[in-house]
């Protein structure tokens, strides 16, 4: 009788062990194939960035204080932070290395941290932000003509013909920033070369940043989802990765499929 039932706790204990191992490689692999699936996206934006960055270097950024803020470099950037972080769990889980899971984990939990500093700080500074970013912009007006700037120029051709706005706050931005009364070609709403020094043209009366300001108000929901896709994903990434690591260091194992 007691060997019966020694029997049947054996039993029992191979079968939790079996579906221990079947849900741990199930883990695993689901981590390979979502972090494969992260680094080939980041590939993509990177190779991206570096296509901007050669073939469409005249796209630069609208802000003189930052002029390294550009298009290219940001997709380059988040391209590159995408493939190491994708790299770290995609090896991390098909070797089953505690280091590497380690180090993905570090690396979410960074970005994470850095994502809700700056969310907050916008948040508690957002008056102070909006003003110095029109500000920037406006700054940034003068460099128009400059030979040096034909990134912004572009920029800002492209945003005032696509959302048909014409300066930061208004139309009259530009004569502050050109010392003359002209506006950019683009700002007209019937275009023909040279109508921005024509003064009796209708120029758009709406400013850019007001513009930008209600797609975003429009579009809130929207990117609140993709916000939360995105912290979800951040947050599976690291419990996935935690629990790897966990039961590697426990067991000492590595659940081969």
């Amino acid at each position: 009788m007691a060997t019966l039932q020694e029997y049947s706790r054996c039993t029992a204990e191979f079968k939790k062990c079996n579906m221990a191992r079947g849900c741990l490689c199930c883990l695993k692999y689901m981590m390979f194939v979502f972090n494969l699936i992260f680094w080939l996206c980041g590939c993509g934006l990177l190779g991206v960035g570096i296509w901007l960055s050669v073939s469409q270097g005249s796209f630069a950024t609208f802000s003189p204080s930052f002029p390294s803020l550009s298009a290219a470099n940001m997709v380059i950037a988040v391209g590159a932070i995408v493939m190491v972080t994708g790299f770290l769990g995609c090896l991390g889980a098909i070797k089953e290395n505690k280091c590497l899971l380690l180090s993905f984990f570090i690396v979410l939990l960074i970005i994470l941290l850095a994502e809700l500093i700056l969310l907050i700080l916008f948040f508690v500074y957002s008056d102070k932000v909006g003003e110095n970013a029109k500000q920037d912009l406006k700054d940034g007006l003068a460099l128009y003509n400059s030979e040096n700037n034909i990134g912004l120029r572009n920029a800002w051709n492209i945003i005032q013909a696509e959302w048909k706005c014409c300066g930061v706050i208004a139309y009259t931005d530009w004569h502050d920033a050109l010392k003359e009364k002209v506006v950019p070609d683009r700002c007209c709403q019937e275009h023909y070369q040279n109508c921005g020094r024509n003064s009796t043209n209708m120029f758009w009366n709406r400013g850019c940043y007001e513009k930008v300001e209600e797609w975003l108000d429009d579009n809130k929901h929207l990117l609140g989802t993709i916000g939360m896709v995105i912290l979800v994903v951040q947050l599976l990434g690291m419990a996935f990765s935690m629990t790897l690591f966990h039961h590697i260091h426990r067991t000492g194992k590595k659940y081969d499929a």
